[in-house]
């Protein structure tokens, strides 16, 4: 009777392990092998990130294969071993953390002065259990399915466990992809090398040659005309005040077309403090917390390797900072406030030439939001939660200004030069403010936070002047790029991430007290800069100013040692009192640049070069200046969202006359523009053949 059952259909069908080669299977397999051998030989997170969608793929498919024929195929095991052994295997080998850091906390993310083995590279033996035991979940799922698939338990209990076990194989796959260690030492050109040799030829020359301190502060996403002396200036009205800011311009320089060297914030700081365009450095977009967490929406580690490319997941370990330069010359390095340039090993601030560190990782808007403190010994990297998850931003403002002050009192009364990096995370939205400063601007909270970081700077200065080191520091104010959703960029076009005038030009305020007098600018009757400037330029412009040295040459810069910088002093400016001197011509134009695209590009001329580039014009704009100052879009997106379809193509737009950019002067001057196509393809050809700016000489 059993007998009959079974013949007939009625008893169930057991599942069977299948090894033969049909076509499915085995395609899925050889692909497998080919993600692997595509994992070692690339080196790239971003087949890492292919292998796990495969293996989310494949886990699917040995379930569907088990409902509907009752089958465990071989060979999409074999390819599902391939992927994950490769994976295993290449971050066990070229890891860049110690494997499991990032599970502890979504707070901590990877790093903890308590804990340094989950900081940085680990060991290869730190990195073999954390990535094994990211993976051993689903291995010993397939294990077992492959155990119970071949052996000779019942067929109602053999397909029940597998079915159990192929479900599961499927959710362990699925959350692998956002638990899988992406975190990869970068593959580009090491640039160490030269790194180490400019730092280690510069002289411990602070003290001696009685150098200044420098406090340098960035604001983040704050307009051009959020500080009341442009906005009056301007003719603006403003229903707030910024007293102390203004303080920076009304004793000593104002630049009246300064630029930030990109339109978002990364980036733009890393143009601040390496005096390079960020394309150098894999760095040309916003970069997010790296930090491995099972919510595929807070934690976007996924974004930055694969967009910044290269594995690389911040500022590289081997760009020269102004931080680094300024410890090799003996000054006493901190940085306070946002770093947003990365927040593991070689990418944190303390491991980028900053002996000390108080603030955030990342953005405002990022969550969970919490302030570390870093320190330690030089190269250590390590940090401690100061502020955890829940904080109130509201009292970043404070928090921040006590930690500054603090330290530098440290420095001074230690008898250290100091440069202070105050990186201001206000006004980016969401925008907070103290509970005394809430309701006190009439502008609502944006007024509110800047007037609150107005007072605390004003504390900052008097503290510098009871010091006694306010005269002996230059104070630079600046920030990273235009306004976002909030505040006031004035007449100018665009916003934060255009290549419009108001996405890169910002307020550029810079005291010196103590200035020797060649710089004139200081002490003129009018203190504003015209020519245009960069914040690129700020690395070989403090490099000479702050008599930077290998005992030869002043203002000694990794461009005499191994790299290009994209930076031009601007230290002509500051000595020429008569504003007709310019620093940005056709060999040096500004970049407006988004996501590794020139955008636009713009340069200065002087009256005898767009003479015999316009030799029929007789009304040039020259702006009251001997130069005018002209920029080009290749190809810019309307920002106007009614015409979004329509496009500024080929367009020439002189901002000597023109801030607002309304007017295509290609028409009236096609030989300028036609200039500043050759000076874009220049720059082209220079990415593409030397993105890093390595010299070959050097490097060979």
């Amino acid at each position: 009777m059993k007998d009959k059952l079974e013949n007939a259909g009625c008893a169930p069908r057991g599942v069977v392990f299948d090894g033969s080669r049909k076509k499915v299977p085995l395609t899925f397999a050889l692909a497998g092998i080919a993600i692997m051998l595509a994992q070692w030989i690339a080196g790239l997170n971003t087949v890492t990130l292919v292998g796990v969608v495969y293996m989310c793929v494949t886990a699917a498919a040995i379930l569907i294969a088990l409902l509907f024929k009752r089958r465990v195929y071989v060979w999409l095991m074999v390819g599902y071993i391939c992927v994950s052994f490769g994976v295993f295997t290449f971050y066990v080998i070229a890891g860049a953390d110690a494997g499991w850091g990032g599970f502890l906390s979504a707070t901590e993310g990877w790093a903890s002065a308590d804990h340094p083995l989950w900081q940085g590279e680990g060991s290869a033996l730190t990195r073999l259990v954390g990535n094994a035991l990211i993976l051993s979940p689903s291995f010993i799922l397939l294990v077992a399915l492959y155990a119970v698939a071949a052996g000779k338990s019942a067929a109602r209990v053999k397909n029940a466990v597998c079915t159990a076990l192929s479900v599961a194989l499927v959710g362990a796959s699925v959350i692998l992809v956002f638990t899988v260690n992406l975190r990869a030492k970068p593959r580009v050109l090491d640039m160490s090398a030269g790194h180490d040799d400019y730092l280690g030829r510069i002289r411990q020359n602070a003290r001696q040659d009685n150098s200044p301190n420098v406090l340098f502060i960035l604001m983040d996403d704050m307009g051009w005309a959020d500080a009341s002396y442009n906005a009056a200036r301007s003719s603006l009205s403003i229903p707030y005040e910024t007293p102390n800011i203004d303080s920076v311009a009304e004793n000593g320089v104002s630049f009246d077309n300064f630029y930030a060297n990109y339109s978002v914030c990364s980036p733009s700081r890393f143009a601040a403090l390496t005096g390079r365009y960020p394309y150098r450095g894999h760095a040309d977009n916003v970069l997010y917390p790296s930090v491995n967490t099972l919510s595929p929406f807070n934690a976007t580690r996924v974004f930055d390797p694969i967009e910044m490319g290269g594995n690389c997941d911040g500022m590289l370990g081997d760009e020269v900072t102004l931080a680094e330069m300024f410890s090799a010359a003996g000054y006493a390095t901190g940085a306070f406030g946002k770093w947003h340039l990365g927040d593991y090993g070689q990418y944190l601030p303390t491991n980028q030439g900053f002996d000390y560190f108080y603030g955030s990782h990342h953005i405002n808007d990022n969550t969970p939001y919490y302030h570390v403190r870093e320190g330690g010994d030089p190269g250590a990297g390590n940090y401690q939660v100061a502020e955890g998850a829940g904080m109130d931003q509201g009292e970043n403002t404070a928090l921040i200004h006590g930690e500054i002050s603090a330290w530098i009192e440290d420095a001074v009364t230690a008898g250290e030069k100091f440069f202070a990096y105050y990186a201001s995370p206000w006004p980016h939205a969401p925008v907070h403010a103290g509970a005394d400063f809430v309701g006190t601007s009439g502008a609502g909270i944006y007024g509110d936070c800047l007037t609150e970081f107005d007072h605390y700077l004003g504390l900052l200065f008097d503290e510098l002047e009871e010091l006694g080191v306010m005269q002996d520091t230059i104070v630079i104010f600046t920030s990273d790029n235009g306004p976002a959703l909030q505040g006031s960029a004035g007449d100018l076009r665009g916003g934060k991430y255009t290549a419009y005038e108001a996405g890169q030009k910002v307020p550029f305020f810079m005291r010196w007290d103590n200035a020797p007098e060649e710089y004139a600018m200081f002490s003129a009757a009018d203190n504003t800069v015209y020519a245009p400037a960069a914040m690129a330029d700020l690395f070989p412009t403090l490099a000479y100013l702050c008599n930077v040295t290998d005992g030869s040459k002043r203002g000694l810069t990794p461009e005499d040692v191994d790299r290009r910088l994209d930076g031009v002093s601007f230290v002509p400016l500051l000595r020429d009192a008569t504003n007709s001197t310019f620093i940005h011509g056709q060999n040096d134009p500004i970049l407006h640049m988004k996501r590794e695209k020139i955008v636009a590009a713009q340069f200065s001329l002087s009256r005898e070069s767009l003479e015999k580039l316009a030799p029929h014009s007789y009304d040039l704009p020259q702006g009251g200046h001997a130069y005018t100052t002209w920029k080009y879009f290749g190809s810019a997106p309307n920002d106007n969202p009614a015409f979004f379809n329509l496009t500024r193509k080929n367009w020439l737009i002189c901002l000597t006359d023109d801030p607002s950019e309304s007017y295509d002067r290609m028409s009236v001057y096609p030989a300028v523009g036609e200039a500043l196509q050759e000076s874009i393809e220049m720059v082209k050809k220079d990415f593409a053949k030397n993105r890093r700016g390595a010299y070959a000489s050097y490097y060979n």
